[in-house]
């Protein structure tokens, strides 16, 4: 009996290392007292959960000093929505552990680097100001991510980008609620990762698991959406959003364990449609089907209708009979094009699948490096997070690699803000120390690119 008590309780931990939050949100709305306390008491004793003592109100022990029966707004455990997520979500960790998304309290700049590694980033880098280098400019926090506001967590609105770019989402209501719904009623309900909703009047399945890591619905039980992300008519509800989301969420599946180092394998999320048309829920001016169409505005395309098949340009702007995904698959690094479309993908510039489907999506989601083939269906399309982080990185515009300097690799190595003056690891720095730079990137070893090795635009432009 002790036995097997303890491989149950070994599994269980095992499970819960594994990487994913099932056993929380299970895919849909958890528990209420995970995230509200009814009258801000236990033991009888206030219990708000924040943790910032670097602010006023808080006092040494890291707890607000909201008194007994005195609770936060919609009755939180955080002082505000995403505190209340941080809650769970932020963590002091040594190495990428869980589902957290912030290392805290965050590190010092350049002294060390955030330390989570999810697919969407760490929103520590929010925090890290890094100086001029060379010609570079500072590279500002708040121009690391979204700014989402946390105050128990020193997480500020962004003060300069006051509302969404493109859209009119006010920039002091940015939270992680914006974009995850913490009671999600969005489910998928059949094996093509069709989306329905819980409605007055109308019966569906219930949520029986999370729809993140591929997982399908069957005759008895839907599967929530991925991410928990907001559905279409979604709008906070600690925020009268004008403009509610007109957009389901993508379709998608991640592996398991998907907070780790990309130092040996990257972690492979299979995306598969609508990742663009979702983020235009509130980037609504620059993701405009039509405007992309006719390119009178001259905005990249991304969404499903982007595909990696579109004819390449050469430099006058002429067709040159190549197709992206050609390029995509050929681009090793700056210069070499001998590459393979069998071992062509890389998570930093990963591109949608163009398909619903939950059990090929399934099938692609990897982090053992057994999943390295590039496009080929001829349905692959480009995408919002082919270029960016949804939450945060170390580069401006919450950019997969640095787009402000001309080389991320000098000499074939990463470039360094301790570099001597005038040198070009100096100026391609980005204010960052070679440590802090090659965590940015994941911790890949410089050796992975060229011996001078040019922005990432070209794994799918070939311009170096």
């Amino acid at each position: 009996m002790k036995s097997s008590k303890i491989l149950l309780a070994t599994a269980l931990l095992t499970f819960a290392a594994a990487g994913n939050a099932l056993a929380f949100h299970e895919g849909g709305v958890a528990y209420c007292d995970g995230c509200h306390t009814m009258h801000n008491s236990s033991g009888n004793k206030a219990m708000s959960g924040g943790r910032n003592t670097g602010l006023t109100g808080w006092n040494a022990a890291g707890k607000a000093s909201t008194t007994q029966f005195q609770g936060n707004a919609f009755l939180l455990q955080g002082s505000d929505d995403s505190s209340t997520c941080l809650n769970c979500h932020a963590a002091n960790d040594a190495a990428p552990t869980g589902y957290h998304v912030m290392t805290f309290p965050a590190p010092a700049v350049n002294a060390a680097a955030p330390v989570e590694r999810t697919p969407g980033g760490d929103f520590a880098w929010l925090t890290q100001t890094f100086p001029k280098a060379g010609y570079a400019a500072q590279s500002i926090g708040e121009r690391h991510g979204h700014n989402v506001v946390a105050q128990d967590y020193g997480l500020l609105a962004d003060a300069t980008l006051t509302v969404a770019p493109g859209g009119q989402y006010d920039a002091k209501s940015l939270s992680c609620a914006s974009c995850h719904d913490p009671h999600s009623r969005a489910r998928i309900v059949d094996t093509n990762g069709t989306i329905a909703y819980a409605k007055p009047g109308q019966k569906v399945l219930p949520i029986g698991n999370s729809g993140s890591y591929g997982a399908q619905p069957d005759a008895n039980e839907a599967v929530g959406v991925y991410r928990l992300l907001g559905g279409a008519n979604y709008s906070q509800m600690s925020y009268s959003n004008p403009l509610p989301f007109n957009a389901d969420p993508p379709v998608a599946v991640a592996p398991s364990t998907y907070n780790r180092s990309e130092a040996t394998t990257d972690t492979r999320v299979a995306y598969g449609q609508g990742m663009s048309e979702w983020c235009s829920n509130c980037h609504r001016a620059i993701h405009n089907n039509n405007t992309n169409a006719s390119n009178t505005a001259l905005i990249h395309p991304a969404g499903n209708g982007a595909k990696l098949t579109a004819a390449a340009n050469d430099l006058a702007g002429n067709a040159t009979g190549t197709t992206i995904a050609n390029l995509y698959n050929a681009y090793k690094t700056s210069g070499d094009l001998t590459g393979s479309q069998t071992t062509s993908y890389t998570s930093l510039v990963p591109y949608e699948e163009g398909t619903g489907v939950i059990a090929t999506l399934a099938g692609h989601a990897d982090n053992t490096g057994t999943q390295t083939a590039g496009p080929t269906t001829g349905s692959e399309n480009v995408m919002c997070l082919s270029c960016h982080r949804a939450h945060a990185s170390g580069f401006n515009s919450m950019t997969r690699w640095n787009n402000n300097s001309e080389f991320l690799t000098v000499g074939g190595a990463y470039p360094d803000y301790a570099a001597a003056a005038g040198t070009d690891a100096l100026k391609n720095s980005n204010g960052m120390n070679q440590a802090i730079y090659q965590a940015a990137m994941y911790d890949r070893p410089a050796t992975q690119f060229a011996y001078d090795q040019r922005s990432l635009c070209n794994k799918c432009h070939a311009k170096d």
